[in-house]
């Protein structure tokens, strides 16, 4: 796997995906209330994430190195982060105060979440 040329593309995207998702979902959580900002870093999390992914699966493909568990929690990560922004967004402009400052629970659980595709695709790329 270290001789693919895209190798180091996905890894920096799936880690600024942590970077920006880790950021939003914490701040929001310190100060209590969802704020645009936090959607934005939401969205930005979601697209490197879903890029670096999209390269890894490219990557796995060509080398036959497909892990089920990984590529289900995977993609239901995906779907949990585009459901969350969606709802995210809903939220900012729709929702109640009360709605807004409830957020961050859905937030931390889609983070976590989000974590076990991430710690899975470092464990099976050490083991290679």
């Amino acid at each position: 796997m270290e001789n693919t040329p895209f190798l180091g593309t996905a890894i920096v995207s799936i880690t600024l995906a942590l970077v920006f998702y880790s950021i939003g979902t914490w701040a929001e959580r310190v100060e209590r209330e969802l704020k645009l900002w936090h959607i934005i870093l939401f969205l930005l999390g979601l697209t490197a994430d879903t890029f670096g992914t999209a390269v890894m699966s490219e990557i796995a493909g060509e080398i036959g190195n497909d892990n089920l568990l990984h590529a289900i929690t995977g993609l239901l990560a995906i779907i949990l982060m585009a459901v969350h922004a969606g709802w995210a967004i809903f939220t900012y402009w729709k929702g109640s105060q009360r709605a807004k400052q409830n957020f961050s629970k859905f937030s931390v659980f889609v983070w976590a979440f989000w974590l076990i595709p991430y710690v899975l695709g470092i464990v099976l790329g050490m083991s290679h």
